[in-house]
C-alpha cells in the first residue's frame, strides 16, 4: 500500500501538482483542461456538461480505478509512454489512439481525486503529529539544564571529599594484607590436615573428590613453597598420589567383572582430573583382556578338580598338577559329563564381561550425547579433549574386536579339547545351540560372523552328523521292515509343531503360515501371533531389543534352557466309551506338581501320566476319522527331520548338507512303500507309472539302495564307500494276499497316506528350508519331482487291490460261451454280467469293512473305483474282441449286457460320470460303421489294442475279404509305428534317468 502511495504522489508531482495545496484544486478543473472525444477544448463557462459527469459518482471512479492495467503498479521504474507505445498496431488509427487517449486521461483524473481525497483525510492527524513533536523538543530542552546542574553539584562533592577517602583506603590495604597472610597460615594448616581426608574420600569411593583435592594441595604447595614447611610436604603430597593411582587402577579393574555407573563415572571423572584418559583406556582394555583369561581358566579349573577323584590326594600331597598346566591341557581333562555344564558356566562368565564392556561402550556414547547443546549443536571442545574423545572412540571400537577374539579364542579350545563325536545327538544339538547363541550375541556386540568358531564347529558338526546320518537310515530300515502299517491314532488337529523336536522352531516356523494352510489339507491351520512384535533367537526363544538390552542388569542368555524335555501331547487317548478319544484343552485341572519342569518319579504312585488330565475333550467320530493318517514310523521321520532341521539351524553353514540328508530319510520311505506294496502290479498295469515317479523311483534306487543281489560283505563295502542302505524287506506280519482284506488294502492305505501326511509336512516346511539352504536349486527339484510323486504312488499302490477285484480271466471265459449271433435282439442281459457285479458287490461290502478299521479318504476312493471301472471296461471290451463273428442282434446284446451293467454299478458307486464308458460304447458303436468308415475310425482309435482293432475288422468285413486284408495291413503298420515311437519314448525316459 505504501509502494502504491509513491507511485500516486510521482504522478502528481509529473503532471504539476502541490499536495500542500490539492485542497485548493478541484478535480472539475482538471477536467476542463483536456480535449474531449470531439477535439474541442473544454472549460468550466462553455461546457458545463464535462462538470456533471465528473462531480461525484464512486461507482464509476471505482470501475475506472480497477480497469487500470496492473503494469502501473508493478514498479518504480516503469515506463507508461513505452508501455502505451508498445501497444499501438502496425497501422495506426487515430481514432483509436484519441479514444485510448480519452480512457488515459479519464484513469488519470480519478486516480488524482482519489489522492486529493486522501490527502484530505490525513491532513489533521498531521497537524496533530506535529504538535507533539513541539512538546518534544521543549522536554528535551528542560532535561538539558538538569544534567548541567548535577555535573555542576557533582564537580564540587568531588574536590570537598578526596582528602578524606585516601586516608580510609590506606587503613583498608593494610587490613587486607593482614587477612592475606592469616589465610596463608589457615592454609598451611589445611595442608597438613589432608592426609587423613584422602583416605576417607578413597574409602568412601570418592575418586574424583580424592584427585581433586590432592591436586588443589599441589597446587595451594607450589603456591606456598616460600614457606619451608611446605616444600616438605610437597613429597609427601606426591607419594599420596601415587597411592591414589594404584587404587584408581583397582577401581578400573572392577569393572569388568560388574560395571556400575555411577563408580565407573567417579572412576573416569578422577583419571580426567590427573589428565590420564588415554591410559585409563589403555589399563581398561588390559584389565579385560586379563579378566577373559582369568576367569575361563577359573571355570575349568573348578570343574577338572572337581571332577577329577585324585583332586584332594594331590592337594594334601602339597600340590595340584591341574594348577600348572595351560588352559588348552585343562580343556582336556573335563569329562563329558561336565562338559556341557562347564561350557555354560565358561559362556555365563564371558557374558558377563562382554556385558560389562558393552555398557562401557554405551557409557561413553551417552555421556558424548549428553555434551550436545539443546538446539543439537555440539559445545565446542579444547584440542586435548577432542583428541582424548576421538582416541577413546577409536580404542572402544577396536576393543570389541578384539574382546570377541579374545572369547572365540577361549570357546574355540575348550571345544578342541573334547571329542565331540561321542555324544548323543540331543547333546550334540545342546552344544550346538550354546555355541549358537554365544555367535549370535558376538555378532550383536561387534557385527562378527565368528568365522574360527563356525569353521570349527562346521568341522567338527560335518563328520559327526555322517554318522549319525547313517545310523537314522539303518534305523529306518530297520522300522520300516517291523512296521505293521497300523494307523497310529493321533488327534485331529495334530501338526508337525506339536513335536518336541520342533519345540525351539516353532516361533520361526509359524511366520509361513500360508504355505502350511495351503498344504495342510484337512489340517488345522496354525494359528501365529504377530512375529513383528518381538524378535526371537535362531534357537527359538523369545528375545527383545537384543540380548544386551534383554540381561542388561542381571542374567544371562544361557539362564533360559535349550530344548528342556517336555511331555508331548499328539496322541488321541482311548477310554470305555465308543468315542473315546480326548484332547488336552485346558491345565486348570493339572496338579502343581505335574505343572514343573521336572517331576520326581519317587514320590509315590500317585503321579499320573500328563496325558490323562480330568478335563478332556471327547471327539466324535466324525472329527477322529479326519485325523490325519500316519504311522509310528511317520512319526519317527518327523522327528529325525525336526532334529535335522534343529542342527540346520544352528550351524547354517552345513544346512545345505542336513537338508539333503534329510530329504534321503524322505527318499527311503517313499522308495519303501513302492516296494512293499507294488511287488504285486501285474507288469501289464505298469503304465500308471507317470515319468515323474519314474524317475524319482529310478534316482533313489541308484543313489540310495544297494542293490538286492549284493552279498552282505559287498553291501558293507558299498555303505562304507556310498553311505547308501540296504533294500528294505516288508514284514512278515504284513499280509497282502487275503482277498477278505481286499490285498491288505487297510495297510496300503496307511502306508501310501501316511507318505503323503509326510509330504505335506515337507511343503510345510518348504519356505524355511529355502531359507536355509542359501539360494541352492536342489529344493526347488526335489520338491517339483519327488515330493509330488508321492502323491502318485496312490496309482500304482490301489491298482494291486483293484486289479484282484474282479477275476478277469472268469469274466472272459464266460463272454466267450455268449452266442453272439442271434438273429434278433435279445431282451434279456447275459449271465455274466450278474456274476461281475457280484464281484463288485463283494468288493464294495469289503471296502465298507476296511472303513470301519481306518478311515478312507475320498481321494482314495475315488482312485480305487475309477481303476476298478476302467478295468472292467478293458474286460468288456477284450470279451467283445473274442467274439469270431456278430450279428446285428448281437451287437445289440452287447449294447443291453454293457447298459445292464451301468445301471447297476451306479447303485454300488457315487462316482459321476462313470469312467471308461466311451471307451466300451465306441467299440460297440464301431461294430455299426460301413466298411469305407472304418478305416477312418481305426485311423483315429488308436486306444485300442491291435488284437481288439483286428477283431473288430473281421466280425465287420466278414464278407469283404479284399477290405479285410488292406484294414489288416494298415493296422499291421499302425502297431510298428506305434511300437517304434514307445521305443524312443523309453530311450528318451532312460536318459532323463541317467
Amino acid at each position: 500500500m505504501e509502494g502504491l502511495k509513491h507511485k500516486w504522489l510521482s504522478t502528481i508531482n509529473k503532471q504539476g501538482l502541490d499536495p500542500r495545496r490539492s485542497s485548493a484544486v478541484q478535480p472539475d478543473e482538471e477536467v476542463a483542461r483536456f480535449p474531449t472525444e470531439e477535439g474541442n477544448t473544454l472549460n468550466r463557462g462553455s461546457q458545463p456538461e464535462a462538470r456533471i459527469t465528473h462531480e461525484d459518482d464512486p461507482l464509476a471512479d471505482q470501475d475506472k480505478l480497477e480497469s487500470i492495467e496492473p503494469e502501473y503498479f508493478s514498479s518504480e521504474g516503469f515506463d507508461p509512454c513505452g508501455h502505451e507505445l508498445k501497444k499501438l498496431p502496425q497501422k495506426l488509427d487515430s481514432d483509436a489512439i484519441e479514444k485510448d487517449f480519452q480512457k488515459l486521461w479519464q484513469q488519470h483524473v480519478v486516480v488524482s481525486k482519489k489522492v486529493l481525497q486522501l490527502i484530505q483525510q490525513k491532513h489533521a492527524t498531521f497537524n496533530e503529529e506535529f504538535s507533539r513533536i513541539v512538546e518534544v523538543q521543549q522536554e528535551l530542552q528542560a532535561t538539558l539544564c538538569v544534567c548541567r546542574e548535577g555535573r555542576r553539584d557533582l564537580n564540587l562533592a568531588k574536590r570537598r571529599f578526596t582528602t578524606a577517602s585516601l586516608g580510609i583506603l590506606a587503613n583498608y590495604r593494610k587490613r587486607q594484607l593482614v587477612q592475606g597472610l592469616l589465610h596463608s597460615l589457615n592454609t598451611i594448616k589445611t595442608l597438613q590436615r589432608t592426609e587423613e581426608r584422602l583416605q576417607e574420600l578413597l574409602s568412601e569411593g570418592n575418586y574424583p573428590g580424592a584427585i581433586r583435592l590432592l591436586l588443589e594441595c599441589q597446587s595451594v604447595a607450589a603456591t606456598y613453597r616460600h614457606f619451608m614447611c611446605v616444600a616438605a610436604l610437597s613429597g609427601k603430597l606426591q607419594d599420596t598420589l601415587l597411592t591414589a593411582e594404584e587404587q584408581l587402577d583397582q577401581a578400573l579393574a572392577k569393572v569388568c567383572s560388574h560395571f556400575d555407573s555411577d563408580h565407573y563415572s567417579k572412576v573416569q571423572a578422577a583419571y580426567n582430573l590427573l589428565g590420564k584418559t588415554q591410559m585409563a583406556m589403555d589399563q581398561l582394555h588390559m584389565h579385560f583382556a586379563s579378566a577373559i583369561h582369568n576367569a575361563t581358566f577359573s571355570v575349568v579349573y573348578g570343574y577338572v578338580e572337581l571332577c577329577s577323584g585324585a583332586a584332594q590326594a594331590e592337594s594334601s600331597a602339597g600340590g595340584n598338577t591341574f594348577h600348572k598346566k595351560q588352559y588348552e591341557q585343562l580343556c582336556e581333562c573335563v569329562t563329558a559329563e561336565s562338559f556341557i555344564p562347564c561350557l555354560v558356566d565358561l559362556c555365563k562368565a564371558l557374558w558377563g564381561i562382554m556385558r560389562s564392556y558393552h555398557q562401557v561402550v554405551s557409557w561413553h556414547q551417552r555421556k558424548d550425547s549428553e555434551k550436545l547443546s539443546a538446539d543439537g549443536v555440539s559445545e565446542p571442545l579444547y584440542f586435548e579433549e577432542s583428541f582424548n574423545k576421538q582416541y577413546v572412540k577409536e580404542k572402544l571400537g577396536k576393543g570389541l574386536v578384539r574382546i570377541w577374539h579374545d572369547v572365540q579364542a577361549r570357546v574355540l579350545a575348550y571345544l578342541l579339547g573334547s571329542d565331540l563325536s561321542w555324544y548323543k545327538f540331543d547333546e550334540f544339538l545342546h552344544i550346538l545351540g550354546i555355541v549358537h547363541r554365544l555367535m549370535e550375541i558376538g555378532e550383536e556386540f561387534c557385527a562378527s560372523k565368528s568365522e574360527a568358531l563356525q569353521n570349527s564347529i562346521k568341522k567338527q558338526s560335518s563328520n559327526y552328523f555322517r554318522n549319525y546320518h547313517h545310523d537314522r537310515l539303518e534305523e529306518l530300515r530297520i522300522f520300516l521292515e517291523n512296521e505293521s502299517w497300523e494307523m497310529c491314532p493321533v488327534k485331529p488337529d495334530f501338526t508337525i509343531l506339536q513335536l518336541q523336536e520342533f519345540r525351539s522352531l516353532r516361533h520361526i516356523l509359524k511366520t509361513w503360515k500360508p504355505r502350511a494352510e495351503s498344504v495342510n489339507g484337512r489340517q488345522t491351520a496354525v494359528s501365529s501371533p504377530d512375529c513383528s512384535s518381538s524378535n526371537h533367537s535362531q534357537d527359538g526363544s523369545s528375545i527383545t531389543g537384543g540380548y544386551f538390552a534383554r540381561y542388561s542388569e542381571s542374567g544371562s542368555p544361557f539362564d533360559v534352557g535349550f530344548d528342556e524335555v517336555q511331555e508331548e501331547d499328539i496322541l488321541a487317548n482311548i477310554g470305555d466309551e465308543p468315542s473315546g478319544y480326548f484332547s488336552d484343552e485346558s491345565d486348570e485341572d493339572i496338579p502343581e506338581e505335574l505343572k514343573k519342569d521336572f517331576v520326581d518319579e519317587n514320590v509315590g504312585d500317585t503321579v499320573i501320566n500328563r496325558h490323562s488330565k480330568p478335563n478332556s475333550k471327547k471327539f466324535s467320530r466324525r472329527e477322529l476319522m479326519k485325523a490325519p493318517i500316519l504311522t509310528n514310523t511317520t512319526l519317527t521321520v518327523l522327528r529325525q527331520c525336526g532334529k535335522y532341521l534343529q542342527m540346520s539351524h544352528l550351524l547354517r553353514p552345513i544346512a545345505f548338507e542336513v537338508i539333503v540328508c534329510m530329504s534321503q530319510l524322505f527318499d527311503y520311505y517313499l522308495y519303501a512303500v513302492h516296494a512293499f506294496f507294488t511287488t504285486d502290479l501285474p507288469v501289464s498295469f505298469r503304465s500308471v507309472y507317470n515319468l515323474n515317479l519314474q524317475t524319482s523311483l529310478k534316482r533313489i534306487q541308484d543313489s540310495l539302495v544297494v542293490p538286492s543281489h549284493l552279498t552282505e560283505a559287498e553291501q558293507d563295502q558299498t555303505e562304507r564307500t556310498v553311505g547308501e542302505v540296504p533294500e528294505p524287506h516288508i514284514s512278515p506280519v504284513v499280509d497282502l494276499t487275503q482277498r477278505e482284506t481286499l490285498h491288505g488294502l487297510a495297510e496300503r492305505v496307511v502306508a501310501v497316506e501316511s507318505l503323503i501326511f509326510l509330504a505335506k509336512q515337507l511343503e510345510f516346511l518348504h519356505d524355511y528350508l529355502e531359507h536355509l539352504q542359501g539360494g541352492s536349486s536342489f529344493l526347488q527339484q526335489f520338491f517339483s519331482q519327488t515330493v509330488t510323486a508321492s502323491a502318485e504312488l496312490r496309482r500304482p499302490v490301489y491298482m494291486c487291490v483293484a486289479a484282484t477285484a474282479v477275476d478277469s480271466k472268469v469274466i472272459l471265459a464266460l463272454m466267450a460261451k455268449v452266442n453272439w449271433e442271434v438273429k434278433e435282439v435279445m431282451s434279456q442281459h447275459s449271465k455274466y454280467v450278474d456274476i461281475l457285479l457280484r464281484e463288485l458287490q463283494i468288493f464294495s461290502m469289503r471296502l465298507e469293512e476296511v472303513v470301519l478299521r481306518i478311515p478312507i479318504p475320498q481321494e482314495v476312493y475315488l482312485i480305487l473305483w475309477e481303476s476298478i471301472i476302467q478295468l472292467t471296461c478293458k474286460t468288456f471290451v477284450e470279451g467283445f474282441s473274442n467274439a469270431k463273428k456278430c450279428s446285428t442282434g448281437g451287437r445289440g446284446l452287447m449294447q443291453l449286457d454293457f447298459s445292464q451293467f451301468l445301471s447297476k454299478l451306479k447303485k454300488l458307486t457315487s462316482i459321476r460320470p462313470i469312467p471308461g464308458t466311451e471307451y466300451v460304447e465306441h467299440y460297440i458303436k464301431a461294430y455299426y460303421l460301413q466298411e469305407a468308415a472304418l478305416e477312418s475310425w481305426v485311423r483315429e482309435h488308436n486306444e485300442y489294442s491291435s488284437k481288439h482293432l483286428l477283431a473288430l475288422v473281421s466280425c465287420v468285413c466278414q464278407n469283404d475279404k479284399k477290405t479285410r486284408q488292406r484294414l489288416t495291413a494298415l493296422i499291421e503298420d499302425m502297431e510298428i509305428v506305434g511300437n517304434h515311437c514307445e521305443d524312443s519314448f523309453c530311450h528318451l525316459r532312460d536318459e532323463s534317468l541317467h
